[in-house]
Protein backbone atom coordinates (compact mmCIF):
# COMPACT_ATOMS: atom_id res chain seq x y z
CA UNK A 1 0.00 0.00 0.00
CA UNK A 2 2.96 2.35 0.53
CA UNK A 3 4.56 1.53 -2.79
CA UNK A 4 0.82 2.71 -4.41
CA UNK A 5 0.80 5.81 -2.29
CA UNK A 6 3.89 6.91 -3.65
CA UNK A 7 3.16 6.45 -6.89
CA UNK A 8 0.36 8.41 -6.73
CA UNK A 9 2.43 11.22 -4.93
CA UNK A 10 5.11 11.12 -7.48
CA UNK A 11 2.05 11.11 -10.44
CA UNK A 12 0.62 14.23 -8.49
CA UNK A 13 3.85 15.97 -7.86
CA UNK A 14 4.94 15.68 -12.01
CA UNK A 15 1.62 16.71 -12.76
CA UNK A 16 2.18 20.04 -10.74
CA UNK A 17 4.61 20.66 -12.29
CA UNK A 18 3.05 20.15 -15.70
CA UNK A 19 -0.19 22.35 -14.85
CA UNK A 20 2.61 25.14 -13.39
CA UNK A 21 4.71 25.01 -16.85
CA UNK A 22 2.08 25.18 -19.25
CA UNK A 23 -0.15 27.83 -18.04
CA UNK A 24 2.77 29.64 -17.62
CA UNK A 25 3.85 29.27 -21.21
CA UNK A 26 0.11 29.94 -22.50
CA UNK A 27 -0.47 33.11 -21.02
CA UNK A 28 3.10 34.42 -22.30
CA UNK A 29 1.77 32.72 -26.06
CA UNK A 30 -1.14 33.70 -26.12
CA UNK A 31 0.21 37.69 -25.65
CA UNK A 32 2.67 37.37 -28.38
CA UNK A 33 0.30 35.61 -30.13
CA UNK A 34 -2.47 38.20 -30.32
CA UNK A 35 -0.39 40.86 -30.08
CA UNK A 36 1.75 39.58 -33.51
CA UNK A 37 -1.86 38.40 -35.02
CA UNK A 38 -0.32 34.86 -35.48
CA UNK A 39 -2.72 32.34 -35.56
CA UNK A 40 -0.20 29.98 -35.45
CA UNK A 41 1.40 30.77 -31.63
CA UNK A 42 -2.40 31.61 -30.63
CA UNK A 43 -3.35 27.44 -31.22
CA UNK A 44 -0.31 27.04 -29.71
CA UNK A 45 -1.11 28.66 -26.35
CA UNK A 46 -4.69 26.93 -27.19
CA UNK A 47 -2.62 23.41 -27.05
CA UNK A 48 -0.49 24.44 -24.02
CA UNK A 49 -3.73 25.20 -21.47
CA UNK A 50 -5.42 22.13 -22.73
CA UNK A 51 -1.66 20.58 -21.85
CA UNK A 52 -2.28 21.95 -18.06
CA UNK A 53 -6.27 20.42 -18.26
CA UNK A 54 -4.55 17.01 -19.35
CA UNK A 55 -2.58 17.72 -16.06
CA UNK A 56 -5.34 18.52 -13.73
CA UNK A 57 -7.36 15.18 -15.00
CA UNK A 58 -4.54 13.09 -14.44
CA UNK A 59 -4.33 14.33 -10.79
CA UNK A 60 -8.20 13.58 -9.85
CA UNK A 61 -7.76 10.05 -11.95
CA UNK A 62 -5.43 9.38 -9.65
CA UNK A 63 -6.40 10.56 -6.28
CA UNK A 64 -9.65 8.06 -7.63
CA UNK A 65 -7.63 5.38 -8.57
CA UNK A 66 -5.93 5.33 -5.13
CA UNK A 67 -9.10 4.65 -3.57
CA UNK A 68 -9.59 1.46 -1.29
CA UNK A 69 -11.78 -1.41 -2.42
CA UNK A 70 -14.92 -1.54 -1.58
CA UNK A 71 -18.29 -4.10 -1.73
CA UNK A 72 -19.63 -2.42 -4.93
CA UNK A 73 -15.86 -2.36 -6.35
CA UNK A 74 -13.85 -5.31 -4.64
CA UNK A 75 -10.82 -4.97 -7.02
CA UNK A 76 -10.25 -1.36 -6.44
CA UNK A 77 -10.41 2.08 -8.61
CA UNK A 78 -7.08 1.50 -10.52
CA UNK A 79 -8.77 1.39 -14.09
CA UNK A 80 -9.84 5.11 -13.54
CA UNK A 81 -6.61 5.89 -14.98
CA UNK A 82 -7.06 4.23 -18.52
CA UNK A 83 -10.65 6.73 -18.31
CA UNK A 84 -8.43 9.85 -17.35
CA UNK A 85 -5.44 8.60 -19.69
CA UNK A 86 -8.82 8.27 -22.53
CA UNK A 87 -10.24 11.75 -21.29
CA UNK A 88 -6.95 13.18 -21.72
CA UNK A 89 -6.50 11.77 -25.74
CA UNK A 90 -9.94 13.58 -26.32
CA UNK A 91 -8.69 17.06 -25.18
CA UNK A 92 -5.38 16.64 -27.47
CA UNK A 93 -8.27 15.55 -30.19
CA UNK A 94 -10.50 18.57 -29.51
CA UNK A 95 -7.46 20.84 -29.23
CA UNK A 96 -6.31 19.73 -32.87
CA UNK A 97 -9.67 20.16 -34.67
CA UNK A 98 -10.34 23.57 -33.31
CA UNK A 99 -6.76 24.43 -34.36
CA UNK A 100 -7.75 23.12 -37.34
CA UNK A 101 -11.37 25.15 -38.10
CA UNK A 102 -9.47 28.25 -36.91
CA UNK A 103 -6.17 27.79 -39.58
CA UNK A 104 -8.56 27.34 -41.99
CA UNK A 105 -10.63 30.52 -40.92
CA UNK A 106 -7.28 32.00 -41.21
CA UNK A 107 -6.29 30.65 -44.69
CA UNK A 108 -9.50 32.27 -46.01
CA UNK A 109 -8.99 35.66 -44.64
CA UNK A 110 -5.54 35.99 -43.66
CA UNK A 111 -3.86 38.72 -41.40
CA UNK A 112 -0.19 40.02 -42.02
CA UNK A 113 1.87 38.97 -38.74
CA UNK A 114 3.66 41.59 -36.73
CA UNK A 115 6.57 39.67 -34.70
CA UNK A 116 9.05 41.40 -32.26
CA UNK A 117 12.41 40.07 -31.36
CA UNK A 118 10.81 39.76 -27.74
CA UNK A 119 7.88 37.58 -29.13
CA UNK A 120 10.73 35.70 -30.87
CA UNK A 121 12.68 34.57 -27.97
CA UNK A 122 9.74 33.77 -25.67
CA UNK A 123 8.67 31.17 -28.24
CA UNK A 124 12.04 29.81 -28.00
CA UNK A 125 12.82 29.61 -24.60
CA UNK A 126 9.49 27.84 -24.70
CA UNK A 127 10.86 25.27 -27.40
CA UNK A 128 13.08 24.30 -24.47
CA UNK A 129 11.23 24.32 -21.37
CA UNK A 130 8.93 21.70 -23.47
CA UNK A 131 11.74 19.88 -24.04
CA UNK A 132 12.72 19.57 -20.77
CA UNK A 133 9.14 19.19 -19.51
CA UNK A 134 8.21 16.47 -21.91
CA UNK A 135 11.34 13.91 -21.75
CA UNK A 136 10.78 14.70 -17.64
CA UNK A 137 7.13 14.03 -17.43
CA UNK A 138 7.62 10.88 -20.31
CA UNK A 139 10.30 9.54 -18.02
CA UNK A 140 8.28 9.57 -15.09
CA UNK A 141 5.76 8.36 -16.75
CA UNK A 142 7.15 5.28 -17.66
CA UNK A 143 8.84 4.37 -14.59
CA UNK A 144 5.59 4.26 -12.50
CA UNK A 145 3.88 3.11 -15.58
CA UNK A 146 1.12 5.49 -15.58
CA UNK A 147 -0.19 6.38 -19.19
CA UNK A 148 -1.72 9.08 -18.47
CA UNK A 149 1.33 10.84 -17.69
CA UNK A 150 3.50 8.96 -20.79
CA UNK A 151 0.59 10.68 -22.63
CA UNK A 152 1.37 13.91 -21.56
CA UNK A 153 4.93 13.99 -21.60
CA UNK A 154 4.21 12.75 -25.59
CA UNK A 155 2.19 15.59 -25.96
CA UNK A 156 4.67 17.88 -24.70
CA UNK A 157 7.63 16.72 -26.51
CA UNK A 158 4.85 17.43 -29.56
CA UNK A 159 4.21 21.10 -28.17
CA UNK A 160 7.96 21.79 -28.62
CA UNK A 161 8.06 20.71 -32.55
CA UNK A 162 5.03 22.53 -32.92
CA UNK A 163 7.00 25.55 -31.00
CA UNK A 164 9.65 25.15 -33.09
CA UNK A 165 7.97 25.54 -36.37
CA UNK A 166 6.07 29.00 -35.50
CA UNK A 167 10.04 30.12 -34.51
CA UNK A 168 10.68 28.44 -38.00
CA UNK A 169 7.80 30.42 -39.38
CA UNK A 170 8.49 33.84 -37.96
CA UNK A 171 11.97 33.86 -39.88
CA UNK A 172 10.65 32.81 -42.90
CA UNK A 173 8.47 35.94 -42.67
CA UNK A 174 11.33 37.91 -42.03
CA UNK A 175 13.96 36.90 -44.07
CA UNK A 176 11.24 36.52 -47.01
CA UNK A 177 8.06 38.11 -46.27
CA UNK A 178 6.20 35.02 -47.31
CA UNK A 179 3.62 34.21 -44.46
CA UNK A 180 3.27 30.50 -43.60
CA UNK A 181 0.88 31.27 -40.46
CA UNK A 182 -2.09 30.00 -41.70
CA UNK A 183 -0.81 26.81 -43.51
CA UNK A 184 1.57 26.08 -40.47
CA UNK A 185 -1.32 26.18 -38.20
CA UNK A 186 -3.19 23.73 -40.07
CA UNK A 187 -0.26 21.62 -40.08
CA UNK A 188 0.24 21.68 -36.71
CA UNK A 189 -3.53 21.24 -36.11
CA UNK A 190 -2.70 17.57 -38.08
CA UNK A 191 -0.20 16.34 -36.15
CA UNK A 192 -2.09 17.27 -32.81
CA UNK A 193 -5.22 15.43 -34.34
CA UNK A 194 -3.02 12.53 -35.49
CA UNK A 195 -1.49 12.10 -31.83
CA UNK A 196 -4.83 12.45 -30.31
CA UNK A 197 -6.43 9.45 -32.11
CA UNK A 198 -2.63 7.84 -31.76
CA UNK A 199 -3.25 8.10 -27.68
CA UNK A 200 -7.01 7.02 -27.87
CA UNK A 201 -6.47 4.09 -29.94
CA UNK A 202 -3.60 2.87 -27.33
CA UNK A 203 -5.62 3.85 -24.04
CA UNK A 204 -9.35 2.18 -25.34
CA UNK A 205 -7.17 -0.98 -26.13
CA UNK A 206 -6.21 -1.55 -22.55
CA UNK A 207 -9.67 -0.59 -21.41
CA UNK A 208 -10.89 -3.38 -23.64
CA UNK A 209 -8.14 -5.73 -22.56
CA UNK A 210 -4.91 -6.69 -23.74
CA UNK A 211 -2.89 -9.96 -23.37
CA UNK A 212 -0.86 -9.71 -20.23
CA UNK A 213 2.94 -9.20 -20.49
CA UNK A 214 5.12 -11.96 -21.87
CA UNK A 215 8.00 -11.35 -19.64
CA UNK A 216 5.41 -11.04 -16.59
CA UNK A 217 4.13 -14.34 -17.79
CA UNK A 218 6.84 -15.89 -17.73
CA UNK A 219 8.20 -14.60 -14.45
CA UNK A 220 5.39 -16.22 -12.47
CA UNK A 221 5.93 -19.44 -14.21
CA UNK A 222 9.49 -19.68 -14.00
CA UNK A 223 8.45 -18.32 -9.77
CA UNK A 224 5.39 -21.44 -9.57
CA UNK A 225 7.93 -24.22 -11.65
CA UNK A 226 10.93 -23.39 -9.00
CA UNK A 227 9.16 -25.34 -6.95
CA UNK A 228 9.95 -29.58 -6.81
CA UNK A 229 6.41 -30.70 -6.49
CA UNK A 230 5.37 -28.75 -9.43
CA UNK A 231 6.54 -29.95 -13.10
CA UNK A 232 4.47 -27.49 -15.35
CA UNK A 233 2.48 -24.29 -14.89
CA UNK A 234 -0.16 -23.78 -17.30
CA UNK A 235 -3.36 -21.44 -18.14
CA UNK A 236 -2.24 -18.60 -16.65
CA UNK A 237 -4.91 -15.68 -17.34
CA UNK A 238 -4.27 -12.28 -15.39
CA UNK A 239 -7.46 -9.61 -15.16
CA UNK A 240 -5.79 -5.63 -14.98
CA UNK A 241 -7.55 -3.52 -12.33
CA UNK A 242 -5.40 -0.39 -13.13
CA UNK A 243 -1.24 -0.21 -14.18
CA UNK A 244 0.60 -3.02 -11.78
CA UNK A 245 -2.71 -3.95 -10.10
CA UNK A 246 -3.49 -7.73 -11.35
CA UNK A 247 -5.24 -10.70 -10.08
CA UNK A 248 -5.31 -14.27 -11.72
CA UNK A 249 -5.39 -17.81 -12.12
CA UNK A 250 -3.31 -20.65 -12.92
CA UNK A 251 -2.77 -24.26 -13.17
CA UNK A 252 -0.14 -26.48 -11.96
CA UNK A 253 0.95 -29.83 -12.98
CA UNK A 254 1.91 -32.09 -9.53
CA UNK A 255 2.22 -36.19 -9.26
CA UNK A 256 -0.97 -38.17 -8.34
CA UNK A 257 0.97 -39.30 -5.17
CA UNK A 258 0.19 -35.66 -3.09
CA UNK A 259 -1.70 -35.86 -0.46
CA UNK A 260 -4.26 -33.05 0.47
CA UNK A 261 -2.36 -31.77 3.18
CA UNK A 262 0.50 -31.27 1.12
CA UNK A 263 -1.39 -30.02 -1.50
CA UNK A 264 -2.55 -27.19 0.52
CA UNK A 265 0.29 -25.79 1.72
CA UNK A 266 1.93 -26.13 -1.75
CA UNK A 267 -0.91 -23.62 -3.20
CA UNK A 268 -0.64 -21.55 -0.24
CA UNK A 269 3.12 -20.66 -0.74
CA UNK A 270 2.95 -19.91 -4.29
CA UNK A 271 0.11 -17.78 -4.01
CA UNK A 272 2.08 -15.61 -1.31
CA UNK A 273 5.50 -15.96 -2.96
CA UNK A 274 3.76 -15.05 -6.20
CA UNK A 275 1.85 -11.50 -4.95
CA UNK A 276 5.43 -10.91 -3.19
CA UNK A 277 8.03 -11.20 -5.88
CA UNK A 278 5.50 -10.32 -8.78
CA UNK A 279 1.99 -8.04 -6.99
CA UNK A 280 -0.04 -10.20 -8.68
CA UNK A 281 -2.80 -11.92 -6.43
CA UNK A 282 -3.60 -15.87 -7.90
CA UNK A 283 -7.41 -15.73 -6.92
CA UNK A 284 -7.40 -19.31 -8.02
CA UNK A 285 -4.65 -22.38 -8.44
CA UNK A 286 -6.05 -25.07 -10.48
CA UNK A 287 -4.75 -28.91 -10.06
CA UNK A 288 -3.71 -31.29 -12.71
CA UNK A 289 -2.51 -34.41 -11.21
CA UNK A 290 -0.03 -36.90 -13.46
CA UNK A 291 0.99 -40.38 -13.31
CA UNK A 292 3.75 -41.58 -11.51
CA UNK A 293 3.17 -45.34 -10.52
CA UNK A 294 2.03 -46.68 -14.13
CA UNK A 295 4.74 -47.29 -16.53
CA UNK A 296 2.05 -47.72 -19.33
CA UNK A 297 0.55 -43.97 -18.59
CA UNK A 298 4.13 -42.98 -18.92
CA UNK A 299 4.40 -44.54 -22.14
CA UNK A 300 0.74 -43.13 -23.07
CA UNK A 301 1.53 -39.88 -22.47
CA UNK A 302 4.94 -39.67 -24.71
CA UNK A 303 2.63 -41.42 -27.69
CA UNK A 304 -0.18 -38.58 -27.07
CA UNK A 305 2.43 -35.92 -27.03
CA UNK A 306 3.64 -36.58 -30.17
CA UNK A 307 0.49 -36.78 -32.00
CA UNK A 308 -0.39 -33.42 -30.44
CA UNK A 309 2.13 -31.68 -30.99
CA UNK A 310 3.12 -32.61 -34.15
CA UNK A 311 -0.20 -30.69 -35.33
CA UNK A 312 -0.01 -27.27 -37.09
CA UNK A 313 -1.10 -24.68 -34.48
CA UNK A 314 -1.10 -26.88 -31.22
CA UNK A 315 1.90 -24.65 -28.67
CA UNK A 316 1.47 -27.42 -26.00
CA UNK A 317 -0.01 -30.22 -24.47
CA UNK A 318 -0.80 -30.54 -20.29
CA UNK A 319 -2.77 -31.89 -17.68
CA UNK A 320 -2.22 -35.58 -18.90
CA UNK A 321 -3.74 -38.40 -17.20
CA UNK A 322 -4.70 -41.88 -18.05
CA UNK A 323 -7.29 -43.83 -15.95
CA UNK A 324 -7.34 -46.78 -17.01
CA UNK A 325 -10.18 -48.30 -14.27
CA UNK A 326 -12.60 -45.90 -15.84
CA UNK A 327 -11.26 -45.80 -19.36
CA UNK A 328 -10.89 -42.44 -19.45
CA UNK A 329 -7.95 -40.43 -20.96
CA UNK A 330 -7.81 -36.71 -20.22
CA UNK A 331 -5.76 -33.83 -21.06
CA UNK A 332 -5.75 -30.48 -22.50
CA UNK A 333 -4.48 -28.29 -25.85
CA UNK A 334 -3.25 -25.07 -26.05
CA UNK A 335 -4.14 -24.02 -29.63
CA UNK A 336 -2.66 -20.82 -31.42
CA UNK A 337 -4.97 -17.69 -32.26
CA UNK A 338 -2.45 -18.14 -35.81
CA UNK A 339 -4.65 -20.96 -36.47
CA UNK A 340 -7.70 -19.86 -38.88
CA UNK A 341 -10.23 -22.74 -37.43
CA UNK A 342 -8.73 -23.06 -33.74
CA UNK A 343 -11.97 -25.93 -33.42
CA UNK A 344 -11.00 -27.57 -36.55
CA UNK A 345 -7.48 -28.07 -34.82
CA UNK A 346 -9.18 -29.27 -31.85
CA UNK A 347 -10.94 -32.19 -33.79
CA UNK A 348 -8.00 -33.28 -35.79
CA UNK A 349 -5.96 -33.33 -32.89
CA UNK A 350 -8.61 -35.52 -31.01
CA UNK A 351 -9.70 -37.88 -33.97
CA UNK A 352 -5.74 -38.48 -34.03
CA UNK A 353 -5.50 -39.60 -30.16
CA UNK A 354 -9.18 -41.90 -30.78
CA UNK A 355 -7.65 -44.03 -33.27
CA UNK A 356 -4.38 -44.49 -31.45
CA UNK A 357 -7.39 -45.26 -28.27
CA UNK A 358 -10.32 -46.21 -29.26
CA UNK A 359 -11.20 -48.01 -26.34
CA UNK A 360 -10.92 -44.70 -24.14
CA UNK A 361 -13.09 -42.12 -23.78
CA UNK A 362 -11.23 -38.54 -24.07
CA UNK A 363 -11.86 -35.57 -22.22
CA UNK A 364 -10.19 -32.90 -23.81
CA UNK A 365 -9.94 -29.54 -23.16
CA UNK A 366 -9.19 -26.58 -25.94
CA UNK A 367 -7.36 -24.09 -23.99
CA UNK A 368 -6.23 -20.61 -24.57
CA UNK A 369 -2.58 -19.01 -23.79
CA UNK A 370 -3.41 -15.39 -23.03
CA UNK A 371 0.04 -14.53 -22.77
CA UNK A 372 0.98 -16.28 -26.01
CA UNK A 373 3.46 -13.58 -27.59
CA UNK A 374 2.66 -11.77 -31.16
CA UNK A 375 4.66 -10.82 -33.39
Amino acid sequence: MSEQKDRGGIIIRTSVIGILANVFLAGFKAFIGLTAHSIAIVMDAVNNLSDAASSVITIVGTKLAGKEPDKKHPFGYGRIEYLSAMIISILVLYAGVTALVESVKQILHPDTPDYGAAALIIVAVAVAVKIILGRYVKRVGEKVKSDALVNSGADATLDAVISASTLAAAGVYLLFHISLEAWLGAIIAAVIIKSGIGMLAETLSKILGERADAQLARDIKATINSYPEVSGAYDLVLHNYGPDAYNGSVHIEVPDTLSADALDKLLRRIAVDVNKQHNVILTAIGVYSYNTQDPEAADAREKVSQIVTAAPYVLQMHGFYLDKAEKTLRFDIVVSFDAKDRRQVYREVTESVQKLYPDYTLQVAMDTDFTEETE
